[in-house]
């Protein structure tokens, strides 16, 4: 018996629940280069304005990944957790870095770049590709690790 059944139905889970870490890899690669491509134009913005906006795409990676990472603790408790954890985190540093570019724009600085909100994405680049690319290590990996 399943802890969640009577809170959530979970049929549905268990038909998507294996492409979940490939999905999360994915939008965890977009967000990266969305937040590339978010920070070119923040460089332009700053230049041109007093102020800088939200990138669409990037906030779209960014809620992306944190439903999925949601979703992803209904099947795996305790790895969904955690990533949560990390996804929350790189949200908060991405409200408060676009809150620092913001300061910088009104104040003539130069626009830096987001570098705890880079940091925490490369941890969650780093847990995703885990759970989704450890088929290309198992081996290896099985060979040395005894569990």
């Amino acid at each position: 018996m399943d802890p969640l059944q009577f809170l959530v139905p979970l049929g549905w889970l268990s038909a998507v629940g294996p492409a979940l870490p490939y999905a999360i890899f994915v939008m965890t690669v977009a967000n990266l280069a969305t937040r590339h491509l978010a920070h070119r134009r923040h460089v332009e913005q700053g230049q041109e304005a007093d102020s800088v906006e939200a990138y669409t795409p990037h906030v779209f990676t960014n809620v992306g990944l944190v439903l999925l990472s949601f979703v992803y603790i209904l099947g795996s408790p305790v790895r969904g957790t955690i990533l949560s954890v990390l996804v929350l985190a790189m949200f908060v540093a991405d409200f408060f870095e676009l809150e620092a570019r913001n300061v910088e724009a009104r104040n003539d600085m130069t626009i830096e770049a987001p570098k705890s909100s880079i940091a925490a994405s490369l941890v969650v680049l780093v847990w995703s590709s885990y759970f989704a690319l450890f088929f290309l290590v198992e081996g290896i990996w099985n060979q040395f690790v005894v569990a």
